[in-house]
């Protein structure tokens, strides 16, 4: 596959760079220092110029190209690309954009802006926040199958039930499958006498009941008994409609903003949510408002040094559980390292919605996992999948060891997967696969 980039930032760069193993990528990018990097720090073919010039996308071979990303850090000129390259040729254009409004517009008409797929990243980041708070004891959440199939992933602390026992033992919950464990960095497939280690990562695909009912095991249970009494720090878009989604879930979240003018438009914007106007670095104003009986905070400002401060800040004073905000996406590890319980890159969030589309096959969905170590994806099989008609026991023979079958739907119902379970033509499979496997198995399902 011909894929262009335009935009060299961190989005556009990790997009291309995990793109280019299997595909011809070409980047654009404005900044002479930035394509200069990209092309010795990465084996990635990357051009200086402007992304919206019809001559500049003639030149990279846009007539040829059959995916176009547009991925600066503006939303009209990924908007402007996307419709110069529409007039070339009728290529399939994804871009990625912050502010809601467009969005709006793209969902109420057919192709709009010359887009075809449009990826709102504080929306889709609000999101992402809202269902790892919504099951408090998970490092990620996604969903699959319509919300019927859930991915999560856990992380194992000293206390949890599981520390110290097989994957056999705890493999105990109707409607879920142990899909990977991650020990110091490394995504393996666990077996039954896998020992399970405190520190150690674990993702499980299932029914959300059951992904529940294992977090219980994981965690301890007064860590998992709901979303609780949230407060969301900083009023950015991201902050914005974190609050309108828990609002939207019958919640009545606190939200802190500094700006007078910016936390009037937020108690307008949300009338189920108090808005206080004030620093979330006070440490005495967040004891006085209680902050500190808060289950979780979320600290979403548009800075990464205050949202770890916040953070830190808020479980110093005794707050239950910190998400932050990181738009800095090597920050990630560093945030968590020094005690922050989840940290959220809206660069990582986006590129994971957006390479889907790279992927060969009818991919409905996926999750990055690890840095792209492995992939859960979900595929719809038809007559020609080797699963299709066969047990899975038997089906199994015919894929790399490194792919799990970790839940099936059908026509609406989720189907627990067993050895003897035959998949049929149409049905909706969620798997595991090792990034290194990726190309094989897809061409195999």
């Amino acid at each position: 596959m011909r894929i262009i980039v335009v935009g060299a930032g961190e989005v556009g760069s990790n997009i291309a760079v995990s793109l280019s193993a299997d595909h011809d990528v070409i980047v654009v990018d404005v900044e002479p220092e930035t394509v200069e990097e990209l092309t010795y720090s990465q084996d990635v073919l990357a051009v200086e110029g402007d992304g919206t010039s019809l001559d500049l996308l003639r030149e990279v071979g846009v007539d040829s190209a059959d995916l176009f990303i547009a991925s600066t850090d503006d939303d009209e000129t990924n908007l402007v690309a996307c419709s110069t390259a529409k007039t070339l040729n009728d290529v399939f254009t994804i871009a990625r954009i912050k502010n809601a409004k467009y969005l709006e517009t793209w969902n109420r008409s057919e192709r709009a802006f010359g887009v075809d797929f449009m990826v709102s990243v504080n929306l889709l980041t609000a999101t992402d926040v809202v269902r790892i708070i919504g099951l408090p004891a998970a490092l990620d959440v996604d969903p699959f199958s319509g919300g019927l199939v859930q991915m999560v992933e856990f992380e194992v602390t000293k206390d949890s039930e599981i520390a110290g026992g097989t994957i056999a033992e705890s493999d105990r919950f109707e409607g879920l499958t142990f899909a990977a464990l991650v020990h110091e960095g490394k995504v393996t497939i666990p077996r039954g006498e896998t020992v399970i280690r405190p520190g150690d990562k674990i993702i499980v695909i299932g029914r959300p009941t059951s992904t529940r009912e294992f977090s219980r095991v994981v965690a301890p249970l007064e860590a998992v008994e709901g979303i609780g009494d949230v407060v969301i720090a900083g009023g950015s878009e991201i902050g914005y409609h974190t609050a309108r989604l828990l609002e939207e879930r019958g919640l009545n979240p606190r939200l802190v903003e500094r700006s007078p003018e910016r936390a009037r438009q937020l108690a307008e914007l949300l009338p189920r949510t108090t808005v206080l106007e004030h620093d979330a670095t006070d440490v005495e104003f967040l004891v006085a408002e209680h902050v500190n009986e808060a289950d979780t905070v979320v600290a979403a400002t548009d800075s990464d040094e205050k949202n770890l401060l916040i953070s830190l800040l808020s479980k110093n004073i005794g707050v239950g559980r910190t998400v932050a905000i990181v738009n800095e996406g090597t920050y990630t590890e560093l945030f968590e390292a020094v005690g922050i319980d989840v940290a959220i890159s809206p660069r990582e969030v986006t590129a994971e919605e957006i390479i889907r589309f790279s992927e060969e096959g009818s991919i409905e969905n996926l999750s990055l996992i690890e840095g792209r170590q492995a992939e859960v994806l979900e595929v719809q099989v038809d007559e020609g999948s080797v699963l299709t008609g066969r047990a899975i026991r038997e089906a199994a023979s015919e894929l790399p060891s490194q792919v799990v079958i970790g839940a099936i739907t059908r026509d609406g119902t989720f189907i627990v997967p067993r050895g003897e379970t035959v998949i049929e033509a149409g049905d909706h499979v969620v798997l595991f696969v090792a990034t290194d496997v990726l190309s094989e198995v897809m061409g195999l399902v």
